[in-house]
């Protein structure tokens, strides 16, 4: 039997569509967001992540005091990003999802094996590693500046900075970007140590940074939240930005992984709920876009039962 390349609750089926359309109505729409809320909050206080004490933590360090100084007045929010969310009327325009992203981010890596019984802390640092581990096999050129595009609230772009860090025997300097100053508030109060070299609030498509300037880009779950034309143009400028021979990672949603393609009808039904680019997503050939605005695909792998990563190159 030939293996689906996408699930068939995504892109134009029949399912899909009626799906689409009761998302498409109002009151089942509300109440489809306020049960994936549900149900993402249980998997993780469920697991020992402590949801409302972080978030209320975050709430009381201050932090909101600092969006100002965390906000470049230059940018201007695309259409495809002032839209609903992850169950946020306002997307990542808010103060809740920036509150609540940590606890979220690691109620995600649960996700990914749910019928083992381990902690989160073991879930996550598997999450992280399994896409490090391609890198390793894939990046062979020294890595000295790091550009993480979609940043959210830091905690890949710490992680992956530590990686190098400990990995190579020099400094790594290692710039976190999101388009959501709020989520970039959080993110510096989460570097407690400083050891990013920057937090950026700008657009991916159009960072402004200097050309061949990093080594590494990364897009860590983050294509699966975008229009496929809006990837497609921060493809183009990550191959500005990276220096001859650099590299440009990818991990999220893999659409052959069995564990999506065969989710029950209400964890879809609810996924596509809060992912409005759900559909364009699954339809999207990452690799195409890729080799269409100059880059080499050196490798397209399952890095865990639900992720994929995919490791571009661009000519030395």
């Amino acid at each position: 039997m030939t293996a689906k390349i996408k699930p068939d609750w995504a892109g134009e089926t029949l399912l899909s569509q009626f799906i689409n359309l009761l998302i498409n109505t109002k009151p089942i729409y509300s109440l489809m967001k306020q049960q994936a809320r549900q149900v993402l909050i249980k998997t993780a206080e469920k697991n020992g992540v402590a949801w409302r004490k972080n978030y209320q933590k975050l709430e009381s360090s201050g932090v909101k005091n600092k969006l100002q100084e965390n906000t470049n007045p230059k940018v201007t929010y695309p259409d495809y990003y002032q839209v609903p969310f992850h169950a946020y009327d306002e997307g990542n325009l808010c103060w809740k999802a920036a509150f609540e992203a940590p606890s979220a981010t690691y109620s995600m890596a649960l996700r990914v094996w749910p019928k083992e019984n381990i902690t989160w802390e073991t879930a996550h640092r598997r999450l992280r590693s399994s896409f490090h581990e391609v890198l390793a096999k894939y990046v062979t050129q020294d890595v000295q500046d790091i550009l993480d595009i979609g940043c959210s609230v830091g905690i890949s772009t710490l992680t992956l900075h530590r990686y190098y860090q400990h990995k190579q025997n020099h400094p790594v300097r290692t710039v976190g970007l999101d388009l959501s100053p709020y989520m970039l508030s959080v993110a510096k109060e989460l570097d407690t140590y400083n050891e990013i070299y920057q937090w950026l609030h700008t657009q991916a498509e159009n960072t402004e940074l200097p050309d061949q300037s990093f080594d590494l880009v990364t897009l860590q779950f983050v294509t699966h939240e975008l229009p496929g034309f809006a990837s497609k143009a921060i493809f183009q400028e990550a191959l500005r930005l990276l220096r001859p021979g650099g590299y440009l990672a990818i991990v999220d949603n893999n659409p052959k992984s069995s564990v999506i393609q065969n989710l029950p009808p209400v964890l879809f039904t609810l996924m596509k709920s809060t992912e409005p680019w759900s559909d364009d997503y699954y339809m999207f050939d990452i690799e195409g876009g890729l080799k269409s605005v100059g880059f080499e695909v050196l490798t397209t792998v399952a890095s865990d039962p639900r992720h994929r990563t995919i490791v571009a190159q661009k000519n030395k």
